[in-house]
């Protein structure tokens, strides 16, 4: 599959955009994972978007997270890839999309992630150190990793 990506502040999303993004994240992580938690935290105005899109439709999201807004450090967050596009590669695209991306917007700083448990060796795969012990968030257990 051929992808293009997209990164928007958010107030340069467009509102098909931002609908597609926000019903991405909400089919992955309020219906498939069975999980009501407050998805839209008042952090995505700060935060730079990563859409991916293949034959055009968006198949993977990330945002991008500024040093100080959820951690000390710049972050990655909300990583997800749809349904339909899950054993392609589209994940790895899109971390290494969103690695080089974070790496640009706030070059010499670490990366902090809140990684779901099941996804550890996902994100080992990129550089991400485990750093600190499993947490529960949003009852879901998630590891704090690092990547210098």
């Amino acid at each position: 599959m051929k992808y293009s990506s997209i990164l928007k502040a958010f107030n340069d999303l467009t509102p098909a955009e931002l609908y597609d993004l926000l019903r991405l994240r909400t089919q992955v992580f309020v219906v498939e994972q069975n999980c009501v938690f407050q998805d839209m935290d008042n952090k995505d105005q700060l935060c730079s978007h990563l859409l991916l899109y293949g034959d055009d439709q968006l198949v993977a999201y990330a945002r991008i997270l500024p040093p100080g807004v959820y951690y000390a450090e710049a972050s990655i967050g909300r990583v997800i890839t749809s349904l339909k596009s899950r054993g392609t590669g589209t994940g790895k695209v899109l971390m290494e999309t969103a690695v080089a991306t974070a790496m640009n917007l706030y070059p010499d700083q670490p990366l902090r992630i809140g990684a779901q448990l099941y996804a550890l060796k996902f994100y080992e795969r990129f550089g991400f150190k485990r750093d600190g012990e499993v947490y529960v968030e949003d009852g879901i257990d998630h590891v704090e990793m690092i990547l210098a």
